[in-house]
């Protein structure tokens, strides 16, 4: 792997933890990120560290994303407007953040030829009611464009599309990656992430809101074993080609919320809410989401190495730590 890595979204949940693997391996990192939902706090203990570089601008920023491709070997594109609070809230950032920042990097990748990974969804999928693996080559199923929920999935689809564009056209040297539910320390629960979310009410004695009846299942994948995939990809992962990267451990909301409460040994209550009361109209929900992740292990031999409850035991820490350095 190149030594000179651009991680954009770098100081977010992900591109946080991403930057200190990477600098781990000995490689230097140059991190761009608005900190609109990134954080300082979640680099703050990378910021010393020789090597790391840290340049606080927007990925719709042209020239700021030109000198950045440029003077990098590999690009991790990350950024991307997250959660469905802020696709229901900021419908235009999540659109115009989605499909402009990522057309503004494939054009520098291109234009320097510099290798790139290209972060995607699950959400591309759309709402698959079979109770079964999802492989890359799956159809999508989406429902129509008055549900809000298709308006992220459609942009990270359109980013897809983008970058094998430039693959087919351009010979663009590029890997595709559809993230499944990464969960871990640093993850904030503000934009609906349900672990943090969960984990953070149980330890204020706050009832557990549930959005729906709760039978819906997700597979919750390590934020350490998903950077370890996209380092992976980013070195073996073949050109032009779709990964998902997530785990194959399902579990319904409902038995989530019981195992938090269980772990927390709180007293918190669970209550059911319905999604048109949480996000108003146009917001729909999938009942499963299961990745296959044959793909990514026969190109790089990556397997989650982390359990779910090992993801609850890390979150719980990270959370009472924060909570006792605010007190």
């Amino acid at each position: 792997m190149s030594n000179k890595a651009l991680i954009t979204g770098g100081a977010g949940f992900i591109g946080s933890h991403l930057s200190e693997l990477l600098l781990d391996q000995g490689h230097e990192v140059w991190v761009l990120d608005d900190l609109s939902t990134g954080s300082l706090d979640n680099i703050e203990h990378l910021r010393d560290r020789p090597g790391f570089h840290l340049v606080v601008d927007s990925v719709l920023h042209w020239s700021a994303v030109n000198e950045l491709v440029y003077k990098c070997d590999v690009v991790y594109h990350l950024a991307a407007a997250v959660g469905v609070r802020l696709i229901v809230e900021q419908p235009v950032q999540t659109l115009v953040t989605n499909l402009r920042g990522t057309e503004i990097v494939l054009e520098h990748c291109h234009r320097f030829e510099k290798r790139v990974l290209i972060a995607s969804t699950s959400e591309v999928y759309g709402d698959h009611r079979e109770e079964r693996p999802l492989v890359e080559t799956d159809r999508r199923i989406y429902g129509p464009t008055t549900q809000k929920r298709w308006a992220y999935a459609d942009s990270k689809a359109m980013d897809e599309f983008l970058a094998l564009a430039h693959h087919a056209e351009h010979n663009l040297d590029c890997v595709i990656v559809r993230l499944f539910n990464t969960v871990g320390p640093r993850q904030s629960g503000q934009y609906g992430m349900v672990i943090p979310s969960f984990v953070q009410r149980a330890l204020a004695d706050e009832p557990l809101e549930i959005h729906g009846d709760g039978d819906q299942t997700r597979c919750f994948c390590h934020v350490s074993d998903t950077i370890r995939a996209l380092a992976g990809l980013m070195e073996e992962g073949a050109s032009g080609e779709i990964y998902n990267v997530g785990s194959e451990e399902r579990i319904s909301i409902n038995e989530l919320a019981r195992r938090v409460l269980e772990l927390t040994g709180s007293g918190s209550e669970v209550s059911y809410v319905a999604y048109e009361d949480v996000y108003g109209i146009g917001i729909e929900d999938m009942l499963h989401r299961i990745p296959s992740t044959a793909k990514i292990e026969s190109a790089t031999g990556w397997q989650p190495a982390r359990t779910l409850d090992d993801i609850l035991t890390d979150v719980l820490a990270f959370e009472r730590g924060r909570s006792e350095v605010t007190l």
